[in-house]
């Protein structure tokens, strides 16, 4: 067990924020910490590190527990660079190799190798290599290699310096340096945001077989459901534990949510019961005692407290009030352009969006995906290629910033000056379907919380009722059930919808197709993001049968090419065979590398090796080792051929 929380309770002034929160971690365990934004799961976290003070109740740590801490402010030195920030995890470790390296002048100098100085130097160089050897001090470069490549920074100079990084790129070098420093207990807040899908597959898998325990707090539902084993809620200040993960938590909720009302009302009978025998009977000689009795049972009762009801969530629908024709955006020969200087992101997008249909747009980052949106909606200009859209289109925007709300304005008239025509009662049932009430309307739109700003937006859309809606990120502001709420609405929507989105859940939820940007245009798929990965995952399996069968092929092509060939002289006769040995060499030790590397590759994938980093990191450098030699193989292979 690594950490016990138990009866915890923290306040801010007359606000008690945590109330009795019983909670463990144990060694190994993946827990998902969730709750709605201002839950106090941070504030959580922050006790568990020792940062913030509690009133009542104790934390219990393991003695010497590390833990390594992701916060939102990601802590990197910001005059640092890449690689020496990576390489601040090995201090010791690099202060120990230096210190071999002046223990073995120190003893090249004694020539008696029996004195005392002698072997007190040997006695302190074997403990300075076993520290080196213990902290796996050779595969140092390898583990930083591995981790920067499977965060992103593969094509990095790794001199960069972090101030010139974005805000993204510094959030995955903080998650890169963590891993590296392997701590017992991983706390991870948000840490998918800004990850790629490429990244964010790379860290799935890299936590799965993660050694430690891991307490992280996220939003991502497709995270939760790959990465946790455990969820703990945190609900109108308490904790609730539930087993498994993001999905497995959703019945067992609903399950405890009845069983609590179940068990209240039964309870209720029975006081109400007893309470009625003992008004009847309290005062009767014959059944006096026995109402006693009842009475003393009604003192002493556990009393179940009425269970809470569900939080209260946002009501949305999305309608609209006229149809456009079938054809509603075509998109030709259209080139993603940035910047004064016109930096082309991507080039040649085709799309056709007919009426009704819903298209997340994805791509890796940086690839244009907003801009895209902008464009065509005009917001900024494009110089190559055209967008026409249909007639009869209306169309509501959310930018993914929500910079185009009066910041200054509060949020009552940020909504009615919008909509001057429509009565004040029903600007604010709007407002209060997103639980923008009370106080909270007339407050300036720029102090409150993104999460509220991203409800203002949405009172905007169900206002306007366009028959296109064009979504930017729309879910990165909200919490796990108002994510869902939205996801019903969206789905319920029966315009035309085009959305970028990072959020995988959304993805399988609501489109109906996935349209991929990349560098030379776009690459349409008929389906959910389920189904985008299917495909991806056959490709792959068909690019590396075929690679295989196209390798076999040229061999065979050059055996049946020399068999054909004829020399004028000795000599060349002479270099021609030893051209054909060495071909066949060559083949040989092709068809043996690439042999023990499908072996490799195979044993990596079982949960012995998986499962232990170590033995990862040596199984990776082992499988480098054979492709470098396959490429060498094969370089003079094709140069003899």
């Amino acid at each position: 067990m690594l950490i016990t929380i138990d009866n915890l309770s923290k306040s801010f002034g007359q606000e008690e924020i945590l109330k009795n929160v019983k909670l463990t971690v144990n060694e190994k365990c993946r827990y998902g910490l969730i709750g709605v934004n201002g839950a106090g799961k941070s504030t959580l976290l922050k006790i568990i590190m020792g940062t913030l003070s509690f009133e009542e109740g104790e934390v219990i740590k393991k003695p010497g527990l590390k833990i390594g801490y992701l916060e939102q402010n990601n802590g990197l030195e910001r005059d640092s660079s890449i690689i020496i920030e990576m390489r601040k995890v090995f201090e010791d470790v690099y202060e120990s190799e230096q210190k071999m390296r002046a223990l073995e002048l120190e003893m090249a100098e004694i020539s008696d190798q029996d004195s005392d100085e002698y072997r007190r130097i040997a006695s302190e160089y074997t403990r300075a290599q076993n520290f080196f050897d213990s902290r796996d001090g050779y595969n140092i470069d390898v583990k930083i290699k591995t981790i920067l490549n499977g965060m992103g920074f593969g094509d990095r100079d790794m001199d960069t310096v972090i101030s010139t990084l974005s805000g993204g790129e510094k959030t995955r070098l903080a998650i890169a340096r963590l891993l590296l420093e392997e701590p017992e207990l991983l706390i991870l807040d948000e840490p998918t945001n800004h990850l790629d899908f490429k990244t964010l597959k790379w860290l799935e898998e890299y936590l799965v077989s993660y050694n430690g325990a891991i307490l992280t707090v996220s939003h991502d539902r497709y995270f939760l459901d790959k990465i946790v084993t455990h969820i703990y809620e945190v609900e109108r200040g308490r904790v609730y534990s539930y087993a498994g993960n993001y999905s497995k938590y959703l019945p067992q909720k609903a399950e405890r949510r009845a069983r609590q009302e179940k068990e209240y009302e039964m309870q209720q009978m029975q006081i109400a019961q007893l309470q009625t025998y003992v008004d009847k009977n309290i005062a009767r000689a014959s059944t006096s005692n026995s109402a006693k009795s009842r009475l003393k049972t009604l003192e002493n009762m556990e009393i179940i407290e009425r269970p809470d009801g569900d939080l209260k969530s946002m009501r949305l629908r999305f309608e609209h009030t006229k149809d456009p024709y079938k054809d509603v955006l075509t998109v030709t020969d259209l080139d993603i352009a940035v910047g004064e200087e016109q930096k082309v992101l991507c080039r040649n997008i085709n799309l056709a969006v007919k009426k009704k249909e819903k298209i997340a747009i994805i791509g890796s980052n940086g690839i244009g995906k907003s801009s895209f949106l902008k464009i065509i909606q005009g917001i900024i200009p494009h110089y190559k290629g055209n967008v026409e859209w249909g007639n009869n289109v209306s169309i509501s925007y959310y930018e993914q910033e929500i910079l185009n709300l009066n910041q200054d304005k509060i949020a009552l008239d940020e909504l009615w000056d919008r909509f001057p025509d429509v009565p004040e009662a029903e600007i604010r049932r709007v407002l209060g379907n997103v639980l923008l009430t009370k106080d909270d309307v007339f407050k300036p739109v720029k102090i409150i919380s993104g999460g509220e700003r991203a409800k203002l937006a949405f009172c905007i859309i169900m206002l306007e009722k366009a028959n296109v809606i064009i979504l930017d990120e729309p879910t990165n502001h909200l919490d796990l059930a108002s994510k869902e709420v939205l996801e019903e609405a969206l789905s319920g929507y029966e315009g035309t919808l085009i959305f970028v989105s990072h959020d995988r859940y959304l993805l399988n939820k609501v489109p109906d197709k996935i349209v991929e940007i990349n560098r030379n245009g776009l690459r349409v798929f008929q389906g959910n993001y389920d189904y985008y990965c299917e495909v991806l995952e056959r490709e792959a399996l068909s690019d590396a049968e075929a690679a295989a069968a196209h390798a076999a092929a040229k061999a065979a092509e050059a055996v049946k090419n020399q068999a054909a060939t004829s020399y004028r002289s000795k000599e060349q006769r002479r270099l021609e065979a030893q051209r054909k040995n060495r071909i066949r060499e060559l083949e040989e030790l092709i068809e043996e590398t690439e042999t023990k590397l499908s072996l490799l590759e195979e044993e990596m994938t079982t949960e012995a090796v998986f499962s232990d980093y170590k033995l990862m990191t040596e199984k990776c450098s082992e499988a480098d080792a054979l492709r470098q030699n396959l490429e060498k193989y094969y370089d003079e292979w094709g140069e003899l051929e």
